[in-house]
């Protein structure tokens, strides 16, 4: 588990595309403190394995899933990635609870220049959209932002000077691509209801009352 606040902006070092894999080498310094073989990084929100480690960079193998619903093959040397190890338990939650389980892909298709900070618009599949709720959370690119508005293809988010400086966010423009993880507690909940896209779930929706809610432990 992650909290969605970003410790550092690493910087990739090479990107081994296979037939059906990946292996990404990547540089960092503070995500690296106390780090082990088998431990998980969040990179650009996407839930990794170290598997090897050196002073300051360390290898990831990433799954032929993984690069087919992340915009991790994307990457190539040179490229900032956000970095944030997993999350322990006297950790400050400063964000919201992120699984690095990325949901699916979005595009980043205008910014707008909002008083000191920014405002992005970020287009987005149906059954992403569908779990989003204005104020609500979301992390993109692995990074815990606050949902403004959402729109029948778009969502947008607010940007401080800071998570623009210290994000990958504030390096990418227009047309960029960004990974999207939704609300986890949100997903569980809507999918427990019924209240999903997908077809699956869909099959299991129910009527929602007080007894309902009573008899499913939500009051």
């Amino acid at each position: 588990m992650f909290t969605g606040i970003v410790e550092e902006l690493g910087v990739v070092r090479t990107l081994r595309l296979l037939p059906e894999s990946g292996q990404l080498t990547l540089e960092g310094k503070k995500v690296l403190d106390e780090t082990q073989i088998g431990d998980s990084i969040a990179v650009n929100g996407v839930c990794l394995t170290v598997i090897r480690k050196g002073d300051r960079e360390f290898t990831v193998d990433v799954m032929a899933e993984t690069l087919a619903k992340t915009n991790l093959a994307e990457l190539k040397g040179g490229s900032h990635v956000n970095l944030e190890r997993a999350l322990q338990l006297q950790t400050r939650l400063g964000g919201h609870l992120v699984s690095g389980h990325v949901d699916g892909v979005g595009q980043i298709r205008r910014i707008t220049p909002w008083g000191i900070a920014q405002v992005f618009e970020i287009s987005a599949p149906p059954s992403l959209l569908s779990s989003m709720l204005p104020k609500g959370s979301i992390a993109i690119d692995g990074i815990s932002l606050t949902i403004i508005d959402v729109e029948t293809d778009f969502f947008t988010v607010s940007l401080i000077p800071h998570t623009s400086k210290e994000t990958t966010l504030g390096l990418k423009g227009i047309g960029a691509s960004v990974n999207l993880e939704t609300d986890l507690i949100g997903k569980y909940v809507a999918r427990f209801m019924g209240l999903s896209t997908d077809t699956a779930s869909s099959k299991a929706k129910q009527n929602l009352s007080l007894s309902f809610l009573t008899e499913h432990g939500f009051v």
